[in-house]
């Protein structure tokens, strides 16, 4: 696929939520590019383990949720690797932590319970923007960064049961387009990136609908590859689809 050759050699990216997932298949086609990836996960010793999976690559506990442990985690992979060129936001909480069976018994909005809906609201939404916040600054005063949040399509934003996911990711989308906003004329450059459907990262359950086909995490490796690429250096607000990305590149071209 195109993007996926970039040399991304001396590139330092950060992956938010990186030990399974697309996270993983990100922060590892980036680690297999040349880039040196720090990933992070709730858990030290998970994000430990998944990092050990990769070259060169280093493992941090985050809780997206948390101001200070968010603020640790941005010192301390800025720190380790001197700098940050590429932030890629996509630590996110699924439907499953709220209902199990959404795939196939959708529950309405009313009976989901409060402190469910704020799980993943301060995961998915909040997390995205302590992160960028932690990191925007020191980007603007470095000269330059990018920064890519992960989106979902805007169907499952509206999806019948899909309270909080959906306008969790709707939020994020909509946060995605006001740091571009915020950010144009600077040398920090924001784009979304999403998936394209339904993928195989565990938060979609075993019984699902009969038919439904699961996309491969990889399909994410050459866009963000491409994104942190010299190619997308003057990219700003975008929303790539993976599954259209060479598509995408020959309508650019």
């Amino acid at each position: 696929m195109a993007g996926s050759g970039a040399d991304l050699d001396g590139t330092r990216a950060l992956v938010t939520g990186g030990t399974s997932g697309l996270g993983l298949a990100m922060a590892d086609a980036l680690a297999r590019a040349g880039a040196r990836v720090v990933l992070t996960s709730r858990s030290a010793e998970r994000a430990a383990g998944a990092a050990a999976q990769l070259p060169g690559a280093l493992g941090v506990a985050a809780d997206a949720r948390d101001e200070l442990s968010v603020a640790r985690a941005a010192d301390r992979a800025w720190s380790r690797l001197g700098g940050i060129d590429l932030l890629v936001n996509n630590a996110g909480l699924g439907m499953r932590t709220v209902n199990p069976r959404f795939m196939v018994e959708p529950r309405g909005f009313w009976e989901v319970p409060p402190e469910g809906f704020r799980a993943v609201i301060d995961v998915n939404l909040t997390g995205y923007f302590l992160m960028a916040r932690e990191l925007t600054p020191r980007m603007l005063d470095a000269g330059s960064g990018r920064i890519v949040n992960i989106s979902m399509n805007h169907t499952t934003m509206n999806r019948r049961g899909f309270v909080p996911y959906g306008p969790s990711r709707a939020g994020a989308e909509a946060l995605s387009r006001i740091m571009a906003a915020d950010l144009a004329g600077t040398p920090v450059r924001v784009n979304m990136l999403l998936p394209g459907g339904a993928t195989e990262t565990g938060m979609v359950p075993g019984d699902r609908p009969a038919g439904l086909t699961l996309i491969d995490p990889a399909v994410m490796g050459p866009p963000i590859v491409w994104l942190a690429s010299p190619q997308a250096r003057d990219l700003h607000d975008e929303r790539i689809v993976a599954t259209d990305f060479d598509a995408w590149l020959a309508r650019r071209a």
